[in-house]
């Protein structure tokens, strides 16, 4: 645009006269210190002229002064005097002028106000016909560049508070303890970690249902809002939700890889808490596929979600995906030895615990990994009570 509008003003400075004969000489003084003068530069589509020079004249082809205008504004000194300030751009020649104002009055150890509104109506009028209407068609085009940037800044302040109220609902039980203390009963902590979800999902669920109607197309509103259904446990509409997100970045020519994974695990993660296997699998899959630096987390979730939820099979098999995408995080083992742990049974003579393959492995490789992690007593407990020795790679006290 400003590129088109400079075009223009070239143009224009062509077009208009040179400066009049009848100018008041500048009245300077010796002894008189100076004046300033400061002002906006507006050119006519209505916005801050870029570039460009305003310069004091006491007469044509006599310029005093003359100052840089950088961003829409100018300033400069000048001996007191009245002079004709004159607009012109880089390439009008000295002879001609874009814009000009006479009589203009610096005064001793003042500074004076001159502005150049080239927006002004008269200043349209004057132009030929044709310009006039090329100069509506590009206000018309940056009124509605203007209302498309406010909407997106509106928007764009929207998602932060959306990432923070969804922090804060992932966050709800520990606040919610913090809130009531230590004594509080679980019974009273998950009520109120319950209210803080429910709260934070609403207020998400009301900014997104508002922004994807102001703007449809964008699929990081529709994951954002497919997040605040499933939140309140809204099935159907979070699917819905996610899906347009996912067929938006379908069409999108570089698709981003980071909403794709957001829409097809949060699908994923519906489908596995009402019971929907297979289609969660394909979901997982596909947001691993399309954000595969993410896909641990995706997988991890999947088997958190299934160890909730009372899967034991299909905990198994996302923590082995994940294992396969993340071999070094420690709770991925210990997941997977979980949903395999179910599955042990009792040696009838010796009464030890006879554990399934890979079960012993899992939490072994939990240890060798976070020998003092939060599930370290639970995982050599178990191995214990099969009677499986700890692996020398575990060791209390070591740090993980």
């Amino acid at each position: 645009m400003k590129r088109t509008l400079t075009l223009w003003l070239a143009v224009l400075a062509l077009a208009i006269a040179p400066l009049p004969a009848v100018t008041v000489a500048a009245q300077q003084s010796a002894a008189q210190p100076n004046g300033k003068i400061h002002g906006t530069v507006t050119n006519p589509v209505g916005t801050p002229q870029p570039n460009g020079t305003v310069s004091l004249s006491s007469g044509p082809g006599e310029d005093k002064y003359t100052f840089q205008v950088t961003n829409g504004a100018y300033s400069g000194e000048a001996a007191p005097g009245t002079y004709t300030a004159v607009f012109r751009n880089p390439d009008t020649p000295k002879d001609k002028q874009v814009d000009s104002f006479q009589n203009v009055k610096i005064v001793s150890g003042q500074d004076t106000l001159q502005d150049f509104d080239m927006s002004r109506e008269a200043y349209i009028k004057a132009l030929p016909p044709d310009t006039q209407k090329q100069l509506e068609e590009i206000k018309k085009k940056n009124a509605a560049a203007l209302s498309a940037n406010s909407v997106i800044k509106q928007i764009n302040g929207d998602l932060a508070t959306v990432t923070q109220d969804i922090k804060d609902a992932d966050a709800a039980s520990t606040t919610a303890q913090t809130d009531l203390g230590a004594n509080a009963s679980k019974t009273d902590v998950a009520a109120k970690a319950n209210d803080i979800r429910t709260t934070k999902y609403t207020d998400v669920e009301t900014l997104m249902n508002k922004d994807t109607t102001a703007k449809p197309d964008a699929s990081i509103l529709w994951a954002r809002l497919g997040q605040a259904e499933a939140g309140l446990k809204k099935w159907d509409p979070a699917i819905a939700a996610y899906q347009k997100a996912i067929d938006i970045e379908s069409k999108n020519p570089k698709p981003n890889p980071e909403v794709q994974g957001l829409a097809q695990s949060g699908l994923g993660e519906v489908y596995a808490r009402t019971g929907k296997v297979d289609d969660a699998t394909k979901a997982y899959d596909a947001a691993a596929t399309a954000n595969p630096k993410s896909a641990s987390v995706y997988y991890k979730n999947q088997a958190v979600i299934y160890f909730q939820t009372g899967n034991a099979p299909a905990q198994a098999a996302a923590a082995d995906k994940a294992i396969t995408a993340d071999p070094n995080n420690a709770l991925l083992y210990y997941l997977k030895g979980q949903a395999l742990v179910g599955n042990a049974t009792v040696d009838p003579k010796t009464q030890k615990i006879v554990l399934p393959p890979g079960c012993a492995e899992a939490y072994q490789k939990y240890l060798e990994l976070a020998p003092n992690g939060p599930y370290a007593a639970d995982a050599k407990g178990i191995l214990d009570s099969a009677g499986q020795k700890v692996s020398n790679s575990y060791k209390a006290g070591k740090k993980s």
